[in-house]
């Protein structure tokens, strides 16, 4: 599947990605969480937040720990006008070569369910997005919570008295982690249960998009200076 534009659940993957990648460069170069985050100047929240492709760190947080790690130069690739059209008056724009087209494939791994992780954390975000806006559904979600533990499997009881508290304080982000813990709230959530079916139904549809990849780049015949700069 092509892609014009980048849906949340592509945005999330991608940032998700970045952050595994410079995860594993830290680790890779033997570099500690605490002497990343002080030569980062960022605390080491901050950078746990970068390293679980938290779309709320800064990109200039983002920029300091990739020059850190020696790959700055990627983000100033893209600031550039590298891949920009030819100027009009240019040798590449007179070149009668057929334009490149720049494209890269974008799939979740299927494996250790991290597709279904990604599904849940996207079901989750957008939850919270409209119980932020609209107080009535975080009492619908408390409301199905409280029938849950009345009526439930107690094997669960644990996790719906946690989303409980979660729900009464707002503390949503102790659910949209990549911790195991968030991991096993999302599986016993009453939040995902406000959700409007066609919203639930445009998500899985990007998610199956996703998961069969999805092709992102310039459109066919968009010159680029002259140079082929396809990514499998």
């Amino acid at each position: 599947m092509s892609a014009s534009e980048i849906s949340p659940i592509l945005e999330r993957q991608l940032l998700l990605q970045l952050g595994d990648r410079l995860k594993r460069l830290r680790k890779a170069q033997g570099i500690g969480t605490v002497e990343m985050a002080a030569r980062a100047g960022i605390a080491r929240n901050t950078l746990r937040a970068v390293e679980a492709g938290d779309p709320a760190p800064s990109i200039g947080t983002y920029l300091r720990v990739m020059s850190i790690l020696g790959i700055g130069g990627e983000l100033a690739l893209l600031a550039g006008d590298t891949l920009q059209p030819a100027p009009a008056d240019s040798a590449a724009a007179r070149s009668r070569r057929a334009a490149p087209i720049v494209q890269v494939r974008v799939s979740a791994d299927d494996a250790r369910h991290r597709l279904q992780d990604l599904q849940s954390l996207a079901l989750h975000e957008e939850a919270v997005r409209l119980a932020k806006a609209d107080p009535a559904l975080v009492l619908q979600a408390q409301d199905t919570a409280r029938r849950w533990l009345a009526t439930g499997d107690a094997r669960s009881a644990l996790l719906w008295r946690e989303w409980q508290r979660i729900l009464a304080a707002g503390a949503w982000r102790k659910a949209l982690g990549r911790t195991r813990h968030a991991q096993q709230l999302r599986q016993a959530s009453p939040l995902v249960t406000i959700l409007p079916e066609a919203v639930r139904r445009r998500i899985l549809k990007q998610v199956s998009d996703l998961k069969n990849g999805i092709v992102i780049g310039s459109a066919p015949g968009t010159p680029l200076n002259g140079r082929d700069q396809e990514t499998p």
